[in-house]
């Protein structure tokens, strides 16, 4: 599975990536993340890409086209419903993303992750909804998985966040366990 996660800095993209990856590893896969994203510490680009998969992979995740896409932001989503293969998954955060693009050719589901962290008590754990979505649609890593992954790739000054990020990971889970596919 290759992953395009979108957004700008301060969502979280690049923590979410990091997670995603080594929840895989954790569980047996192989993964490789890269990722990319501008000098400013919030509101500049934040992109990464993830790739999982059964057997080693053999070359960084440079991905001109991909299977699935998070997107949490619309500042920098520029080309990336054109790189998601017909068909592909475009998960987006409605709270601040329109939908309505790439509906046509691909499978759209929408979470309003900004909404649902802030109703969470956790501002800053978007990215975690929109993550908890993925996997239970996608169902590539299990959920204790990516709890586990999240909590120890937190610094020590934000482990006070590990309990709110989980319940946005359950969150996000929850908002589509009725489009998730059996794991």
């Amino acid at each position: 599975m290759q992953v395009l996660l979108i957004g700008i800095g301060g969502q979280g993209i690049q923590l979410i990536g990091k997670t995603l990856a080594l929840a895989a590893t954790n569980e047996g896969r192989h993964a490789m993340l890269a990722a990319d994203y501008g000098g400013e510490m919030r509101g500049g680009p934040s992109n990464a890409s993830v790739v999982i998969g059964d057997e080693p992979l053999r070359s960084l995740p440079i991905l001109p086209s991909a299977g699935a896409a998070i997107v949490a932001s619309h500042k920098f989503t520029g080309p990336v419903p054109e790189r998601l293969r017909p068909g592909g998954l475009l998960l987006v955060n409605s709270s601040i993303v329109d939908g309505s693009v790439g509906r046509a050719t691909h499978r759209v589901v929408e979470v309003p992750a900004t909404s649902m962290a802030a109703e969470l008590g956790a501002p800053q754990a978007g990215g975690f909804v929109l993550l908890g979505a993925f996997n239970r649609l996608t169902g590539l890593v299990t959920h204790d998985g990516l709890v586990g992954a999240m909590t120890s790739l937190l610094p020590p000054y934000r482990a006070q966040h590990a309990a709110k990020n989980a319940e946005a990971l359950a969150a996000g889970a929850a908002a589509v366990a009725e489009q998730a596919v059996a794991s």
